[in-house]
């Protein structure tokens, strides 16, 4: 009951903000954002002392904690159910999910200062869906939630987007929605060839893992041709080289908070569906095709920062670090290695605090100053101090700064990836290249902090800078502590992210 009561309370906040005056609804929001935030934080706590050792939820199913069950409707000869459950994959996630959303309504006070019941009535409607996604074990329930994601945040940005947001929402909504296509044509070929009636993940995972005797389309296995399709349809979502250009228009043109919310849960849509769907029900493809899976992750990691360290404006910078972020996930999955996986997995949480850090800490930047333009900024360390304290952490966070949050992740990441019997020869050429963008990484973010945030104050706008209103820096501090707090003890997740993926992986570190 413990998820039903999480989409209740979301989507019933949502219909309330909706019709709340816009001069409550942000601090309404927040309120009703809270319940599910503290919820979730209670069912980590029991998730971490009472179902440590809980399996996977698609290849174990009755280790999943927090599951209910209950039979819908029958679609085309396809059993459909409310079925609904979290392990060790998901959990963490969706904890992500839901204080990331509490945090991203607050720093909405100050720049939201229009329409603001149906801002914040979309914010919770997105998070209900996002709730979804991480939770849902059919088929049928989660893809009604995936492509749901999709309607709140294509608004968010076409009404309170930036110049350009018309193009930027519609950009993003054509991309994501013909890939969520392609993905639902390969994963149906698969479908129809078994004998599946049921459209419950594990079912489908259990079908798919032992399936034989599967036609060929020109000479290629079913299952390999399913596996591209909807690598392609989730690698959209992620994004990867060279599926990624929606995502720089979609960051500039959006509000910060839904740019938060973009890069620190959104894009873990694609990872996560790609971890359940291609590295778990199609285990055996993965591994065939590990290589060039890994090239592209590869690719996506320095392509990423070399796009990073060529732009100007900073919303720009923190969204192609982003692309390279994601790649580095990529990498840890195809390794099929506990701490290859477990890495990326684990990135995925961390990726999101720290990119929602940095894009918290340019929307106050540019609350005050009007302007994300490096060359129009110089010294605002001695006007925004607390501000700019939590920036220079988050950036060195984002460089692999250890005793942080990303410093654990990317370094199980290449432990794992190093020697990954899955790369062959090739693993130690791939992750030392992968390596090469931390490199990359320092230097457009120390580039960048040097030219906005020392020297002597300059400002290409007439407006007053001043210290950021205590709302507005009370978020960017809880995201550090976070980052901290996983950095320290990241056995806080990490213990059970590798107990739910130690079925999938085998041998290498």
């Amino acid at each position: 009951m413990w998820v039903a009561a999480l989409l209740a309370v979301t989507l019933l906040g949502t219909g309330l903000v909706l019709l709340s005056p816009d001069r409550y609804a942000g601090k309404l929001a927040a309120g009703i954002s809270v319940v599910p935030a503290a919820a979730t934080v209670y069912m980590y706590w029991v998730y971490l002392t009472q179902h440590q050792g809980a399996g996977n939820a698609l290849l174990s199913p009755g280790d999943v904690a927090f599951s209910q069950q209950l039979p819908w409707m029958e679609l085309g000869g396809f059993q459909i159910a409310y079925y609904v459950g979290l392990d060790g994959v998901s959990m963490p996630l969706l904890t992500l999910t839901t204080i990331l959303t509490t945090l991203a309504i607050v720093s909405a006070w100050t720049p939201i200062d229009e329409r603001q019941s149906q801002f914040y009535g979309l914010m919770l409607l997105m998070e209900a869906s996002l709730i979804g996604v991480f939770t849902a074990l059919d088929f049928f329930l989660w893809f009604v939630f995936w492509e749901g994601v999709l309607i709140p945040m294509y608004l968010l940005i076409g009404i309170w987007g930036g110049p350009r947001r018309k193009y930027a929402a519609i950009k993003f909504f054509v991309y994501t929605n013909v890939a969520s296509l392609i993905m639902f044509t390969g994963l149906f070929a698969l479908i129809f060839s078994t004998d599946l009636t049921s459209l419950a993940l594990p079912a489908m995972a259990e079908a798919f893992r032992s399936a034989t005797g599967l036609p060929e389309i020109a000479g290629v296995g079913l299952a390999t041709v399913s596996f591209v399709l909807m690598f392609f349809g989730f690698a959209v979502k992620v994004p990867v080289f060279p599926l990624h250009t929606w995502l720089p228009d979609a960051h500039v043109e959006a509000p910060t908070p839904v740019s938060v919310m973009l890069a620190g849960v959104l894009l873990k849509m694609g990872t996560y569906a790609l971890l359940r769907f291609n590295f778990t029900m199609l285990a055996e493809t993965a591994r065939a095709l590990a290589i060039p899976l890994a090239i592209v992750g590869v690719v996506s990691v320095i392509y990423g920062a070399m796009l990073a360290l060529a732009q100007r404006d900073l919303k720009r910078i923190v969204a192609y670090s982003s692309i390279s972020s994601m790649g580095y996930v990529i990498l840890g999955l195809v390794a099929f290695t506990p701490h290859g996986m477990g890495g990326a997995t684990f990135q995925m949480v961390a990726h999101g605090l720290i990119s929602g850090l940095m894009f918290m800490c340019v929307g106050v930047i540019y609350n005050t100053t009007h302007t994300r333009m490096v060359g129009d900024m110089s010294g605002l360390a001695d006007r925004m101090p607390r501000t700019i304290a939590v920036f220079v952490a988050a950036a060195f966070g984002y460089m692999g700064l250890p005793l942080m949050a990303g410093f654990a992740a990317e370094f199980l990441i290449f432990q794992g990836a190093f020697d990954a019997p899955t790369l062959g020869g090739a693993a130690p050429i791939l992750t030392s290249a992968a390596m090469f963008g931390i490199v990359v990484v320092a230097g457009y973010l120390l580039w960048a902090m040097q030219r906005t945030l020392f020297g002597e104050f300059e400002l290409g706008t007439d407006y007053e800078v001043t210290p950021a209103a205590f709302h507005d820096v009370a978020p960017l501090v809880v995201l550090l502590l976070l980052v901290i707090v996983l950095g320290v003890a990241p056995d806080l997740s990490y213990q059970m992210i590798q107990n739910s993926l130690v079925s999938l992986v085998g041998g290498g570190a």
